[in-house]
């Protein structure tokens, strides 16, 4: 079976940076979701600008809600990725079948999320008085982590 990585938006607020998304998964492979409500529309010229003309090599696909995005696809366990979480992306073991879920740029994920059976959470390093990465930047770095894990399929 071939499987690859979902990316997960939750409430994303900025298109520019799910713009950035949609060209790195093109460029991975991965497959993005987005969880609405979006404080965007897919049309906006901001996220076509920073997505350039990838769009239409990336697999993407919005979702009402998560609890609508689990029901189709249980077998995903995700992987959070939090400030708060205690386990280093880099020390985490990532499976083709993770579903990675960041949250949106101002609120982060909500407890709800982050509580759901089978969930798990993994942070990215930073300096002790850092708050948060770019969200865009944050996605660059665990999914290519995923894929180094995976040993780049489908890569020249």
């Amino acid at each position: 079976m071939n499987e690859t990585p979902h990316i997960l938006l939750f409430e994303p607020e900025i298109p520019a940076n799910t713009g950035n998304v949609i060209r790195l998964c093109a460029n991975c492979g991965f497959k993005l979701h987005l969880i609405e409500p979006m404080a965007f529309v897919l049309e906006d010229k901001r996220l076509r600008r920073a997505g350039l003309d990838y769009h239409e090599f990336a697999k993407l696909t919005t979702w009402p809600s998560l609890a609508d995005y689990r029901t189709v696809n249980r077998e995903r366990r995700l992987v959070c990725v939090e400030t708060s979480a205690s386990t280093r992306h880099s020390d985490f073991e990532f499976q083709a079948t993770d579903a990675l879920v960041f949250g949106s740029e101002t609120r982060g994920l909500p407890d709800e999320v982050l509580e759901q059976p089978g969930t798990y959470c993994v942070r990215l390093p930073m300096l002790s008085h850092s708050r948060s990465l770019n969200l865009s930047n944050a996605v660059a770095v665990v999914a290519y982590e995923t894929w180094r894990q995976l040993g780049y399929p489908q890569s020249t």
